[in-house]
Formats: C-alpha cells, sequence, structure tokens
C-alpha cells in the first residue's frame, strides 16, 4: 500500500494542484491512501525547516511530497515539489493533472479561508476546555513526585475534570523540576492537560484554582533557634501571600502541608493576604490520622480501613493530641458480628488500657520523627484525599481532623490555625461543634493552642521566645 503525505501553504497554487491530484489518486486506486498537511503562510518556513532538518532532506518550496514507508518502517522517501509528484503519478499511475492557473489560484484562496476557519474553530473549542489550575510550591520534593499521578487519576477533581499542574521551586531546583515535568508527561495521563515547571516568583499562581505549598524548613536547633525558624516560614509566606491575592482566582483553595509548620503556614497566608478567604485555607492533619490508625490497626491485628474517626487537635507537625474517644472500629473479628456498617468503639476493644496510656503516647512522640523520614507516598496520599473530600464531600458520618482558622470553637483561641474534627460538603467544610469532648481533651487545648499563639506572635515579631505554657498572660 502506498501513503502519500502532501504538505503545503494555505494559499499556495501549486499545493492547490497536488492535493487534487492526490484525492484523485485515492478515489481512483484501492492501494492509494493520501495524508495532507496544510500550514498557514507564517508558519510555513518554520514548519519546512524542521520536518526537513528531522528528515535530513533538502527542499525549500511549497509543496514537499514523501511517501512513507509502511510495510518498512523508517523515515519517509521524498519525492519533492509539485514536478516531482506530476512525474511520479505519470510514471507508476499513468495519470496526470491538467489543471489551469486560474483553478490553482482560486482553490488556494479557497484553501487558506477553510484552514483560517478551522483554525479559528479549534481555538474556540481549546478555550471551552478549562483545565483547574493546580499550583504546587517547592515541587522539587518527593511529596511533590507521588503527587502528580494522584492529582490527574480522576478520583480527586472528578473523572472529567482536567487539570494543569505548574511546578515552583528555586532556579537550583530546575533540572529536578525538569525531570519530573518529562516523566508526568510520559505517562500521558489523560486528565493531565498540561504540566509545567516555574522558577520565576513574579509568575507565580497565575490563574490558580488550588495552590499546595509544600515548603519546609529543616529543623536543626543546633544550627539556629527555633524562634528563627519561625521567622524563616513568615518571610516565605509574606513572599507567596500577596502573590496569590495578586495572580490567583478569587475563590483560590490554598492547602498547607509538608513536615514542619503547617499550621503557621496556613495562619501567615491568611495573614499577609487579607483578601484570601480563611474558610479556604486548611493545613493537612491526615498523615497523622492514617499514621495513628496503622498504630491501632497492628495493635488490634485488623485491617487500617476499618479505624475510623481518629481526631488529631492542634499543632500538626508540632504539639498536638491524638483523641480516640469518638473512634470506631467497623468489620473487627470478635465475637459480636454486624452488617458492613457495624462498628465498635474503638477504646472498647483495647483492653490493655496500660498500652493507651503508656505506649501508645510514646509511640506518638516517635512518629513525628517517622513522618519527617517518610519518601512522601503518605503526605501525598492526605494531600489528595483532602481534596477529593473538599470536592466531592467526605464519607458521612467520619470525621475529619483538618487546620482551619478558628473562630473560638471547641473554646480554642480565636485568631490560629488550629486541627479539629470537620466534615466536608457541598465544596465546604464546616467544624463538627456538636461532637461532645471529655474533660482530658479539653485540658489539653488550652495547651496546645498556647504553642500555636507563641509561634503566631513571634511570626508577627510581636515577642522574641517562646514562652513556657503557663509562663504568660497570652491568651489571643
Amino acid at each position: 500500500m502506498a501513503k502519500v503525505v502532501v504538505a503545503g501553504k494555505a494559499n499556495c497554487p501549486y499545493y492547490a494542484k497536488a492535493e487534487l491530484l492526490a484525492d484523485y489518486l485515492q478515489a481512483n486506486l484501492p492501494n492509494f491512501r493520501v495524508h495532507k498537511i496544510t500550514q498557514h503562510p507564517d508558519k510555513w518556513e518554520q514548519w519546512l525547516h524542521d520536518i526537513c532538518e528531522m528528515n535530513g532532506w533538502e527542499h525549500r518550496c511549497s509543496p514537499i511530497i514523501w511517501r512513507e514507508l509502511l510495510d518498512r518502517g523508517g523515515k519517509g522517501l521524498l519525492l519533492g515539489g509539485l514536478n516531482d509528484f506530476l512525474e511520479y503519478a505519470q510514471h507508476y499511475y499513468n495519470i496526470t493533472s491538467r489543471m489551469s492557473s486560474e483553478e490553482m489560484l482560486s482553490i488556494a484562496e479557497e484553501n487558506l479561508q477553510e484552514y483560517i476557519e478551522v483554525e479559528k474553530e479549534e481555538e474556540e473549542i481549546k478555550n471551552l476546555i478549562k483545565p483547574l489550575q493546580i499550583w504546587i510550591t517547592s515541587a522539587s520534593t518527593p511529596i511533590c513526585y507521588h503527587l502528580i499521578p494522584l492529582l490527574a487519576n480522576g478520583e480527586v477533581f472528578g473523572m472529567t475534570t482536567e487539570i494543569s499542574i505548574h511546578l515552583l521551586d528555586t532556579d537550583q531546583s530546575k533540572e529536578v523540576l525538569c525531570g519530573i515535568v518529562m516523566e508526568a508527561e510520559d505517562m500521558a495521563l489523560p486528565l493531565l492537560h498540561s504540566i509545567s515547571e516555574h522558577t520565576e516568583i513574579d509568575e507565580a499562581f497565575i490563574q490558580a484554582d488550588v495552590v499546595i505549598v509544600l515548603d519546609d524548613v529543616l529543623l536543626n536547633c543546633e544550627v539556629q533557634s527555633l524562634e528563627n525558624y519561625i521567622r524563616e516560614v513568615s518571610e516565605i509566606c509574606q513572599v507567596y501571600a500577596p502573590l496569590i491575592e495578586k495572580n490567583a482566582k478569587s475563590e483560590v483553595r490554598v492547602i498547607s502541608s509538608g513536615k514542619t509548620f503547617v499550621n503557621l503556614k496556613a495562619l501567615m497566608i491568611m495573614t499577609y493576604g487579607p483578601s484570601i478567604k480563611p474558610k479556604n485555607v486548611i493545613a493537612i492533619a491526615t498523615t497523622w490520622e492514617s499514621a495513628t490508625k496503622a498504630m491501632l490497626a497492628r495493635k488490634l491485628n485488623t485491617n487500617v480501613a476499618g479505624v475510623k474517626n481518629v481526631i488529631v487537635w492542634g499543632n500538626i507537625t508540632g504539639s498536638n493530641y491524638i483523641d480516640l474517644s469518638h473512634a470506631k472500629l467497623y468489620g473487627y473479628d470478635c465475637a459480636i458480628w454486624g452488617p458492613a456498617d457495624f462498628s465498635r468503639p474503638l477504646l472498647n476493644m483495647i483492653y490493655d488500657s496500660e498500652w493507651i496510656y503508656s505506649e501508645l503516647q510514646s509511640a506518638q512522640s516517635s512518629l513525628s520523627s517517622q513522618l519527617c523520614r517518610y519518601g512522601g507516598m503518605l503526605p501525598a496520599h492526605a494531600v489528595a484525599t483532602v481534596l477529593r473530600y473538599w470536592y466531592h464531600g467526605s464519607p458521612p458520618e467520619e470525621i475529619v481532623s483538618v487546620g482551619i482558622h478558628t473562630e473560638g470553637q471547641f473554646c480554642v483561641p480565636k485568631g490560629i490555625v488550629f486541627s479539629m474534627p470537620v466534615r466536608f460538603q457541598n465544596g465546604n467544610w464546616e467544624v463538627m461543634t456538636e461532637l461532645k469532648i471529655n474533660e482530658e481533651t479539653q485540658g489539653a487545648l488550652g495547651c496546645l493552642a498556647h504553642e500555636l499563639i507563641q509561634e503566631k506572635l513571634i511570626a508577627l515579631k510581636e515577642i522574641q521566645e517562646m514562652q513556657p505554657y503557663g509562663g504568660d498572660k497570652i491568651t489571643s
């Protein structure tokens, strides 16, 4: 089978004559196929240069015609221009063209008008496709690497929603970003409309629908004080927040994640970006939730998916409190069985109370260092899970822990970002204020709030050093 490619300028009369001859051959010969490539006159020279360079050809005018060797593979066989194609058709098929110059010019004009109309229609179709714009900061981190396929698999934003991912980091990370972009493109994810790397901060967050802040500071208190690290985080957010205000969409959703100062990053973005809606800024606590559920499942020798409603209170990557008073256990292998929605209070299933009050607490203290050593799979899954809930709602009756801007819920002081139980529905979240909390939990919340207030005041340069709980009168 012969397949001939005819390419030329849309307004070229010689291209018009060549394409009509090719159409005639295709209509009258059973094993002849033609493929036509029409280029705008302004783009023709560059296109011709590129195609010739790629194939090692020498050709300088319109049209260019080649035969593709379908039965043998390899690069195409250059036939040449119009005169070469006429000789080819005459020699092999005893067919030629007798089109007049007037007809050639008329068809060339029609070709140009048709090309312009088709190009305009394609542009309009592209404009109808409005993918969600996702910006990820500190994108050279392992979390981002694991996050990209989760965002683009259709489960987070929906199976019909395309996304464009923008990776933001420093110039030093440009090579890493380019590698991530190439690998993501090679995956050919059907909902990934585009992915690009950015190192110019002024271009950050343009038309952003979602901003995922992954920036971390590597804590080493032997090098500098905790207070200096807090100020460093504040300075990063002083750069990001005004750019989010300026460049992102008005309803942009901001997610703070990472391994350090997750609550503080969310708070400082709201502080330095006052027009960003507080309801649209959250901090991810799901990493802690998942790790605690896994620890409990190992203790009970059950499936992690059956452990629900573990609550993380307070400073997600600092001092927090794991509350099991509302935790439930589904599908547990015990003397009492029920349907799939049958649950048991988790604390009733742990008969070793000593483990709850000693080993679990000591395990929690080591959990923070474990999370810092994770390669990024768990934090990436946590971000994707919360985004899915935000867009599609969390499971009914299920508690999700999220760092949110406080308004006095559970007697926590206003004006900090504090992790507490929420539910997601209809594209929003709401605090589950109907939950009853015991005295032990309520007593812990004051201490947890104190640490976050101290971080806030240091970040805003209102105090210089962290004060111990009970050693000052600061409450907000």
